[in-house]
């Protein structure tokens, strides 16, 4: 069953003067998260992600289109009960406690007693904040409340958990930690979609993604799917040894031959040369350190990287 169904998805917004035209941020969007699973939802600033996800949790209306969460319209109240939301830009009243904060959201979500006592205080170590539960959030960086907007969201237990740029104004230790974080969602059964522009990210956690560009869809499905259909675009060759004079026969047809002291990077432009490259390494006299495949990525694919050409073959010998 699917979480969610998003099904030519339009929003056009007024303009804010007469004499201004409307803008149209999403074009007949159509999208679904499966239950279950980490999806990505993927694409440059303006790309309609936030429009996308207020829509979804029924902040704002679409202008034509429908969409359904758990089986139910985008709106529904009880089904709200089952999903929880993190906004991209949170605004939290400062003067409350990390504790106060997290009891306060629990009770509008109808926790009271022992139990609301046990959640608050799960939720700050998952979220890393445990020692912090005393401090008023005045005093929180931004992304000590980035964790602490984590934690409410996810209060109440929520099946369904909507997450825009969850890994905004974290450094590289806070994004690992709700990294782990949403792989946990997963593991506890719970569907995530999250919104992000921060690639890795995305390609490291996600079932799959969907990829927005200008408010339509550009793709969706697994990532390994879409960053080059598993073809290998490139072949890097890392030795030991090579000598500078040598001149073999594929030396022409490498994209890249770059020395770095005794190391050499030769890339090549697909699998075929491989094997003549290994035999003339090791009669070289020199050693094999790695070959490693170098396939597409998600930040090619939605700056049209994939319809370009290739960059002019540089097959001189370089060194640094």
């Amino acid at each position: 069953m699917d979480a969610i169904v998003v099904d030519q998805l339009t929003k056009t917004f007024p303009p804010n003067w007469p004499w201004k035209p409307s803008t149209t941020v999403l074009r007949g969007l159509s999208f679904s998260v499966r239950q279950g699973e980490i999806v990505g939802f993927l694409g440059p600033n303006g790309a309609g992600k936030t429009t996308t996800l207020k829509i979804l949790i029924g902040l704002i209306r679409p202008t034509s289109g429908s969409v359904k969460l758990l089986g139910a319209p985008a709106g529904d109240v009880e089904t709200h009960r089952r999903i929880g939301y993190l906004p991209e830009s949170p605004y939290f009243y400062d003067y409350l406690t990390a504790e106060e904060f997290l009891r306060f959201y629990g009770r509008l979500a109808g926790m009271s007693g022992e139990s609301l006592t046990h959640r608050v205080t799960l939720l700050l170590e998952m979220v890393g904040l445990k020692d912090a539960r005393t401090k008023q959030l005045r005093k929180f960086s931004k992304g000590m409340l980035q964790r602490i907007g984590l934690a409410q969201a996810l209060i109440h237990d929520p099946e369904l958990v909507l997450l825009d740029e969850p890994m905004s104004g974290l450094d590289p230790i806070g994004r690992k930690e709700v990294r782990d974080l949403i792989l946990q969602l997963r593991d506890q059964g719970k569907t995530v979609l999250f919104s992000s522009h921060i690639i890795p990210d995305v390609e490291m956690i996600c079932d799959r993604v969907t990829v927005v560009v200008k408010g339509e869809l550009l793709a969706a499905g697994r990532v390994e799917d879409l960053v080059g259909h598993g073809r290998t675009r490139s072949i890097e060759v890392i030795c030991d040894g090579l000598p500078e004079h040598a001149a073999p026969a594929w030396h022409s047809t490498a994209i890249k031959m770059v020395r770095r002291g005794s190391q050499s990077l030769i890339v090549l432009p697909d699998t075929g040369l491989i094997d003549q490259v290994l035999v003339d390494i090791r009669n070289q006299g020199a050693r094999l350190i790695s070959v490693t495949p170098q396939k597409g990525s998600l930040e090619e694919l939605f700056t049209g990287s994939h319809s370009r050409d290739q960059k002019p073959v540089d097959n001189t010998l370089v060194s640094t």
